[in-house]
């Protein structure tokens, strides 16, 4: 008895998706976003409230015409709040996206997981440094703009190694970089936009794409 013939296109099919998964890590959590643009509204929020407290009625503003004396005196707290954010942004995506990957199968710290941060990780620190002396040489008003744009850079560097919808993130901060060069007054206001907003907006879109499904198949086997 002959067996059954096959659906070419099913097949390739199959290894289509098989590739994919072996190419790019998939197990990104959507809900990483979420919580990381949580984050960076509350980092927001606090460097406004800290400005407006140190500087009354002008806060960010004035931030922006501060001697050299002010901006070192400054300095440590607002080196403290981006690290506190950095690492508490991080802290939460590592969470969804580690509980992500183990209902997957996938393994986070693999080789592709490795390329993915090293991907991330080097325009970042490259950004981060760049802004740091732009800080300490009075050009306040491009910190948040080369932020943004060196993040959207990072954003777009690791894109190839995992969902396409961080392309569009990144190119959505890089944007917003360059038109932030336009408003040097309101850094604060498009810091929040773009981490912030930015991070709940897609990482909604990547849940209700990829992982609600999921969630209630696994909730309706139990």
């Amino acid at each position: 008895m002959s067996k059954p013939a096959t659906d070419p296109l099913a097949q390739l099919t199959e290894i289509r998706a098989i590739m994919e998964r072996s190419s790019r890590f998939i197990s990104l959590s959507g809900l990483s976003g979420v919580g990381a643009g949580m984050v960076a509204l509350a980092g927001a929020g606090v460097g406004h409230l800290y400005l407006q407290q140190r500087y009354p009625y002008a806060g960010y503003l004035r931030l922006l015409q501060s001697t050299a004396e002010e901006r070192q005196a400054v300095l440590p707290f607002l080196l403290v709040l981006a690290l506190g954010i950095m690492g508490a942004a991080l802290a939460v995506a590592s969470f969804f996206t580690i509980r992500r990957a183990r209902r997957a199968g996938q393994a986070v710290w693999s080789a592709l997981g490795r390329r993915l941060a090293i991907s991330l990780l080097i325009p970042l620190t490259a950004g981060g440094l760049f802004c740091l002396a732009l800080f300490l040489q009075g050009a306040v008003g491009l910190v948040v703009p080369g932020l943004l744009v060196f993040y959207g850079l990072a954003l777009l560097n690791a894109s190839k190694y995992t969902l396409d919808e961080i392309r569009w993130l990144g190119l959505t901060q890089i944007v917003l970089g360059l038109v932030a060069l336009l408003f040097p007054g309101f850094g604060l206001m498009f810091f929040a936009l773009g981490f912030g907003l930015g991070h709940i907006g897609y990482g909604l879109l990547m849940y209700n794409r990829y992982e609600r499904n999921q969630s209630v198949e696994t909730r309706s086997e139990r």
